[in-house]
């Protein structure tokens, strides 16, 4: 990486990166000079740097431009600095891609993805020798978005970039370097039994990475799916996530979307997932936040049709001096939708946490129904959580609740379990393990479902006996 753009401030850095993937942009990089060469002469020959693709990522970098990275001074940031996250200059992994040398198996994972229907992603670039996809539905595509746009399909070019706006620095830059992730397509009357299964691998030995996967998801009408998405380590060099993810939910449709982070200690994680719905149809999340220095997730749904359905089901358990900020909005946008929204947070340590829900009921959303409550658990005296449910409401005709809790083990029960020969680290671990079950027993998936009570008993256990400090 050339000297002089190290030495430039943060947006400038990105900018000047931007440049470099333009160059590269044409063809992948090649390992010999020659090919180098030859590859982006018979690149510029094929226009591929005129493709709608490319123009949107010239616009965004324009964006980019424009904006800056958030700030404390925002609200919405309020109380997540991402001072961290910018003390890094992290290489866009466009520009590493050819030298990746950390090739993870599938031994090693948090899911066990054999036989199962998989895309994998080493630092957002698909892995086509760890992905297997084997659906007989008729129409139904699963693929990576470098394939699809190169297509040109009409789908993905119906919808891409269509429905997240740039909030900020983090998700102009995302669409800016736009170019591998997961694309799905269900058409109309089709429902994928078995779920699918999205696993993006981060970080690279000695190279501080910054990894962008784009997903697009599209349900057609009357189509049902599961969604399972997990980000994980490859590496324990210090590595930045910023991932981005449109979902088009069709008529009558159904998606139960689950997302499992569970990245190194040495990383940083942020990801927004913006969703469209029409009407008649439900979209469920389930998030669990269990990794990362600094994790911070965005969910918005809008509920652009009637009769929708959100369901938001949350959980994030940090120690040490993780820091974990969940952002939610559902917009009800239409009258007569229904949504519901449950976060847990069990904080260890010196750990912070960020909860801040909104329910947007706009002026014709009558006979709108919304649910709200975020409730924590702090272990220690210096666990910390900021929490700030808000309703915003210009409908008259509506039912809306929301709340909050926090607070400490209960030392009545405590007690009760100690009076029963159970010691003081299994009796914590089992009032602990009781405040999560009811977001995990939402989970449909009864393999994920085991696999992440085991992986929450284990977090659970390490922090309750001090050995992470």
């Amino acid at each position: 990486m050339d000297k002089a753009i190290s030495k430039m401030g943060d947006k400038e850095w990105y900018i000047q990166n931007f440049k470099l993937f333009e160059q590269n942009l044409t063809c992948p990089p090649l390992r010999t000079e020659k090919g180098r060469r030859e590859g982006r002469r018979e690149g510029r020959r094929d226009g591929k740097s005129k493709t709608k693709l490319h123009l949107f990522r010239q616009d965004a970098i324009s964006k980019f431009d424009e904006l800056d990275f958030p700030t404390t001074k925002n609200e919405e940031w309020k109380y997540t600095s991402v001072s961290d996250v910018l003390n890094h200059q992290f290489i866009p992994s466009c520009l590493q891609r050819d030298d990746f040398t950390h090739k993870p198996t599938i031994d090693n994972l948090l899911i066990d993805i054999r036989n199962k229907n998989v895309l994998v992603f080493i630092n957002g670039f698909l892995s086509k020798d760890l992905s297997k996809i084997n659906l007989s539905n008729p129409g139904v595509i699963v693929e990576s978005i470098e394939t699809i746009s190169s297509a040109q399909n009409e789908i993905f070019e119906l919808h891409f970039g269509k429905y997240s706006a740039y909030d900020n620095g983090f998700s102009a830059l995302n669409s800016a370097f736009a170019q591998d992730g997961a694309f799905i397509f269900i058409p109309e009357d089709q429902i994928i039994e078995e779920p699918i299964y999205l696993i993006y691998l981060n970080g690279e030995e000695n190279v501080n990475i910054l990894s962008q996967p784009r997903n697009l998801f599209v349900l057609g009408k009357n189509t049902q799916m599961k969604l399972v998405e997990v980000h994980e380590s490859n590496s324990q060099s210090p590595y930045l996530t910023n991932s981005l993810s449109e979902i088009i939910v069709g008529e009558n449709s159904i998606i139960d979307h689950y997302k499992i982070q569970n990245d190194s200690l040495n990383s940083f994680h942020i990801s927004k997932i913006q969703v469209e719905q029409k009407a008649n149809s439900k979209y469920t999340s389930h998030s669990i936040s269990l990794g990362g220095s600094l994790t911070r997730n965005d969910i918005n749904s809008v509920l652009n049709g009637k009769g929708c359905e959100a369901n938001y089901y949350g959980l994030y358990f940090v120690d040490g001096k993780q820091h974990v900020d969940n952002h939610t909005l559902v917009d009800h946008a239409t009258p007569h939708c229904f949504s519901n929204e449950l976060y847990k947070g069990i904080l260890a340590d010196d750990s912070k946490g960020v909860f801040n829900g909104k329910i947007l009921v706009r002026k014709d959303a009558q006979k709108t129904n919304a649910y709200q409550s975020n409730k924590n658990l702090l272990l220690s005296g210096n666990a910390r959580i900021d929490t700030k449910p808000q309703l915003e409401i210009f409908a008259d005709d509506v039912r809306c609740t929301h709340g909050a809790t926090v607070g400490q083990i209960d030392e009545e029960a405590l007690f009760y379990l100690r009076a029963r020969g159970i010691d003081e680290e299994n009796a914590r671990s089992l009032l602990v393990n009781a405040f999560t079950n009811d977001i995990l027993d939402f989970i449909k998936i009864d393999e994920l479902k085991s696999k992440m009570n085991e992986i929450v008993f284990q977090k659970m256990k390490w922090s309750l006996s001090g050995k992470n400090k």
